[in-house]
């Protein structure tokens, strides 16, 4: 008899097994279907969608009329102009008409060579206000300023399109609900039993951060949820990595995520003033060249880097909030790049920076700083020469570093030889290129692999251990996801409101870029191993913030009708119209009669 039992419930228990493992099977396919489908609907919304430029004001010049779709735009022949006029005598950028937060208008002169006037009146270092009708000289060609009626305004608003029409954002997150119930499900047949309720209370707080995060735009009429999306995705991959690799750090990460959300939303809430956020970039920039100064003279020492700081028994890296500051103010000071001090400034600030972070041993951040440098410096001044002068320096600067500093030597030593020193210098990544290999296209399944035993594998090498555990479909969805982000930063920047929003958008994806190629190339080996986490995905809360503070950045960038948080939206008048009588060179308003022209 006693045989008997035994006999039965050695069958059932391999029968729970078979059970377990066909379940963990299934999920794996569900979870890169899933995947799948949230990229191509994100995808679809965010770069299929129109793109159409807001109109605050009009140059009038003869019959023509030249509409200034920005809140800084550049006056000049060039083709890259925003207000083009391609006149004999006016310079390639002849001047820059800028609006501000209560909808005044200014006009400065760009070093041009005849000057510009206003009603007669030269135009001064500090520029001058315009009001509607003035009457503005450019190297002798005379044009007409003309602000737009509140009523215009509503109308324009009215006639752009609304995100979301095409793709519901509500069953994309729908989908990313079930993509995260699957992953949960996951780690419930793998993780241990004293952790699944602290594992499962963590995907339960992430559920609700999204839910209430997308409810809360919604109650804002705001209707794009894109951005959110791809970053909540990539931070529930970042929870099962924590979960797999540290899963009796729950309730941290826990506080973590509600903190970096919480953030996000705050950071938008602060931008939409851009005179208060120029107001403080002088006091950002001091905070941050404190707290890099805090780091370079306290800091201990691992493994040749002292990127930490101990506070109150907790650890953070200083470098990644800076990143979030450096954004701040360069994207404030660049919005003026004209103004010769502005630039001089900012070069300056960010010397300081990558001096800091080279001191400190934090090269793979430094280069994260400079690319981003060359990227928001570029995209005021068009100047190819400054860039290619920027990176010989930096070119000289990094021989100087592998000379001074032996371990970034070696580093480079071993880049592409990492198979002849597995127990040495190429310790961390040969593992890495075996655990993912072994990992396949369909993954182990979370919490199964067992790259994370490595050291540092759920921070500087969160790409291959991702792999090991969901397949290398998922991972490459993981780099699209960021991708996707950095197309939509482009794409939006061509119609930004301020140069402020549309600079600090591609600053931030570019630090993002930066900083994911470093972790997945030098992963597998492509580029030297920096040490540089994943968006999103690795471990450690001072990167979590960061990213999505830099997502505010992002969110300003959107100027889709309706979907940024960042600015206020226009309330609109459908029935209002307002049609442009080219003929009578006048506006005729259909509700009253009443024209406005020269």
């Amino acid at each position: 008899m006693l045989y008997c039992r035994l006999k039965y419930y050695v069958k059932l228990s391999a029968a729970v097994d078979d059970f377990l493992s066909y379940s963990l099977t299934a999920t794996k396919y569900v979870l890169i279907l899933l995947s799948l489908a949230i990229l191509v609907r994100c995808l679809r919304s965010m770069l299929s969608e129109k793109y159409e430029s807001e109109v605050w004001a009009y140059i009038r010049l003869g019959r023509e009329l030249l509409p200034a779709t920005h809140w800084e735009n550049i006056i000049g022949r060039s083709r890259s102009a925003d207000v083009r006029i391609d006149r004999k005598g006016i310079g390639r950028v002849h001047a820059v008409l800028k609006r501000s937060d209560n909808g005044v208008w200014t006009i400065y002169d760009v070093f041009s060579r005849r000057g510009v006037w206003v009603n007669s009146i030269k135009v001064g270092p500090r520029g001058m206000n315009l009001d509607t009708g003035d009457v503005i000289n450019l190297a002798g060609t005379t044009v007409r300023f003309q602000d737009i009626t509140t009523a215009k305004r509503q109308k324009l608003e009215a006639q752009r399109t609304v995100p979301g029409k095409s793709v519901s954002p509500f069953g994309t997150l729908l989908e990313l609900t079930v993509f995260e119930l699957f992953l949960l499900l996951q780690h419930t047949m793998t993780a241990r039993e004293e952790h699944i309720a602290s594992i499962a209370l963590a995907f339960a707080m992430l559920l609700a951060l999204e839910w209430a995060c997308y409810l809360s735009m919604r109650l804002m009429g705001r209707s794009g949820f894109e951005v959110e999306t791809l970053a909540f995705y990539l931070t529930a991959l970042g929870l099962s990595v924590a979960a797999s690799s540290t899963p009796g750090d729950m309730y941290k990460q826990i506080l973590l995520m509600t903190a970096a959300v919480v953030l996000f939303l705050l950071m938008g809430w602060w931008l939409r003033s851009l005179h208060r956020t120029t107001l403080l970039r002088m006091t950002v920039g001091i905070c941050a060249l404190a707290l890099l100064a805090l780091n370079v003279l306290t800091s201990d020492a691992v493994f040749g880097a002292r990127n930490w700081l101990d506070f109150g028994g907790y650890s953070f890296q200083p470098s990644e909030l800076v990143k979030v500051a450096y954004l701040y103010v360069g994207a404030s000071t660049l919005d003026r790049l004209y103004r010769k001090r502005n630039l001089l400034a900012f070069i300056a600030f960010s010397a300081v920076c990558v001096v800091a972070l080279a001191l400190i041993g934090d090269f793979g951040t430094a280069l994260v700083f400079f690319t981003c440098f060359l990227v928001i410096s570029f995209m005021r001044s068009g100047s190819i020469a400054t860039v290619l002068l920027a990176v010989a320096g930096a070119g000289m600067a990094g021989v100087l570093a592998v000379s001074m500093r032996p371990y970034i030597g070696q580093r480079f030593a071993s880049w592409g030889h990492v198979w002849e020193d597995i127990y040495g210098a190429g310790f961390q990544q040969s593992r890495a290129m075996s655990a993912a290999a072994g990992g396949g296209l369909f993954g182990k399944g979370a919490g199964s692999g067992w790259l994370k035993q490595v050291f540092a594998a759920n921070t500087d090498l969160v790409f291959a251990m991702v792999c090991e555990e969901q397949g290398l479909i998922i991972g490459i969805c993981m780099v699209l996801a960021v991708l996707a982000m950095a197309f939509f930063a482009v794409r939006s920047a061509r119609h930004g409101r301020s140069a402020y929003y549309a600079i600090a958008a591609c600053g931030a994806m570019s630090m993002l870029m930066v900083q994911m190629a470093l972790n997945v190339f030098g992963s597998v080996d492509i580029l030297p191993f920096t040490g540089v986490t994943f968006p999103f995905v690795s471990r450690g809360g001072s990167s979590l913030l960061s990213c999505w503070m830099l997502m505010a950045f992002l969110k300003g960038a959107d100027t889709r009708r309706g979907a940024s948080f960042v600015v206020r939206p226009v309330k609109t008048i459908e029935e209002y119209e307002v049609v442009y009588d080219a003929e009578k060179d006048d506006y005729d308003y259909d509700d009253d009669g009443t024209e406005s022209g020269d």
